[in-house]
């Protein structure tokens, strides 16, 4: 009997814990979104540059 058989004979269920990613999802929308409206990829994208060009020696 392999583990999730047995799982789902001790009252557990897969069908439930399934949609879990789903929310995880949508809420890391959410938040990339509401980051969006604040301005605040902008400064993300601009430190990600600046620490790209520090360490190739550019900058």
């Amino acid at each position: 009997m392999n583990v999730m058989n047995q799982w789902n004979q001790k009252g557990g269920s897969r069908q439930h814990g399934s949609r879990g990613w789903l929310f995880g999802l949508l809420v890391g929308a959410a938040f990339l979104c509401i980051g969006g409206i604040r301005g605040e990829l902008a400064v993300i994208w601009q430190k990600a540059v600046m620490i790209c060009m520090e360490c190739i020696g550019i900058g």
